[in-house]
């Protein structure tokens, strides 16, 4: 016999996972489909890399009740400093500004999706298959069969809405023959955990260069989060470099704003690209996260606008609920305000983090000249740094409810 569930969702990383979070409480029948045991190193979703969350996505996690298992875990951000390597002029972005204490939280990935993994046996109503690998999808307006291979054996399901939260070589789109805009960054991003001579007091430091950003996070227990991006044709390199030599290089990157690094974790690396799909729904499928706009690191929004997709379809979802027996969670007008509310966001927040990689990249002397104005144009002009900061905390539009704090 078949299985039939109002949403099914194929990708159970982390975007995935807090979506069948929050959508379980409002009584719909979920499945989540994940591919990879989170035993297995390599699943991706679940690392030592580290999770900027903006203010945005901090009220989400509190409205969904996942906020509690990682707020021991989580560094406030009270400071952020930009510059450019060997160029002039910082940005100091203080919460203050705003009236707040604070403009988001780090958190480690690995702890994050222990808490996810934690809420999910809560709920009757949401069947998690792990490991579950997507074979064929079959979508339609009406319902959608999801078949799948488990245990040696083929499987299917039906949903009514299937949800395509499985990364930037999503399976769901490539089967919704959805087409792409992709551009190659030819950068890699080096992750690893390093611990200062000094303590970063919640201050979080991005430092632009020529094969990308060098960030360094705040963390817990005197630790920094290190996203290093480097060309491509370095990251071997990188990777294999011996601690103290890794250790002496990303200080001569750094500067001395926290004293010498003593201290690296293991490290890990994925080449930076963009992904964006053209459409992000078809008449009973949606696609949200990597797998709809796979994005670069530089200001630390891809996990978060990914987020904000899974607050804004919950909302839209619940509403449908209402309709009790009649509810279509599939239907493509339902769908189409999803994706109208989300376009202004996606793309400028797309557009900002492309803009960034693409500009502090150029080595001519213009781009140059114009990266100097811009970063001296937003250290002296308050009202700059505050729309800024807006942005970066998740407030772009419309704010779902789950974003603004309220409950669904």
């Amino acid at each position: 016999m078949t299985k039939r569930y109002d949403v099914a969702i194929v990708g159970g990383g982390l975007v995935g996972a807090s979506l069948a979070c929050a959508l379980a409480p409002l009584g719909l029948r979920v499945a989540l489909l994940e591919s990879v045991r989170f035993s297995v190193a390599s699943q991706p979703s679940y690392d030592d890399r580290t999770l900027a969350l903006s203010a945005s996505s901090c009220r989400i996690l509190q409205a969904l009740e996942i906020w509690p298992a990682v707020a021991g875990s989580a560094t406030p951000i009270r400071e952020i400093q930009v510059r450019e390597f060997d160029r002039p002029g910082r940005v100091l972005m203080e919460p203050g500004e705003l009236d707040l204490d604070r403009f988001g939280h780090v958190v480690e990935a690995k702890v994050f999706g222990a808490a996810v993994m934690a809420q999910i046996p809560r709920w009757e109503n949401l069947d998690f298959l792990c490991p579950a690998a997507v074979t064929k999808i079959d979508a339609g307006a009406e319902l959608a069969v999801i078949h799948y291979t488990a245990d040696g054996r083929d499987h299917r399901i039906q949903a009514s809405l299937l949800v395509g939260a499985d990364g930037a070589d999503s399976f769901v789109r490539q089967s919704l023959d959805i087409e792409t805009e992709k551009h190659d960054y030819r950068q890699t991003a080096i992750i690893c955990n390093i611990t200062p001579e000094q303590d970063h007091r919640g201050r979080a430091f991005e430092c632009f260069t020529l094969t990308g950003p060098f960030a360094v996070m705040p963390h817990v227990n005197g630790r920094c989060g290190l996203i290093w991006c480097v060309s491509t044709d370095q990251a071997a390199l990188m990777m294999e470099m011996p601690e103290t030599e890794f250790l002496r290089e990303a200080h001569r990157r750094f500067g001395n704003h926290l004293g010498k690094f003593l201290k690296i974790g293991r490290r890990s690396s994925y080449p930076l690209r963009l992904v964006r799909a053209l459409e992000d729904v078809r008449p009973g499928a949606v696609i949200l996260g990597n797998a709809a706009h796979a994005i670069h690191p530089v200001g630390a929004q891809g996990f978060n606008l990914g987020l904000r997709d899974v607050a804004v379809l919950a909302e839209l979802l619940q509403d449908e609920s209402r309709k009790g027996a009649d509810a279509n969670y599939g239907n493509i007008d339902l769908l189409t305000r999803y994706s109208e509310w989300r376009k202004p966001d996606q793309a400028g927040t797309i557009a900002y983090s492309d803009g960034l990689a693409r500009i502090f990249s150029n080595p001519t002397r213009l781009a140059a000249a114009a990266r100097t104005a811009g970063i001296l144009a937003h250290a002296f002009v308050p009202s700059l740094r505050r729309q800024l900061a807006v942005r970066s905390m998740g407030y772009r539009g419309r704010t779902p409810r789950l974003a603004a704090g309220e409950p669904l």
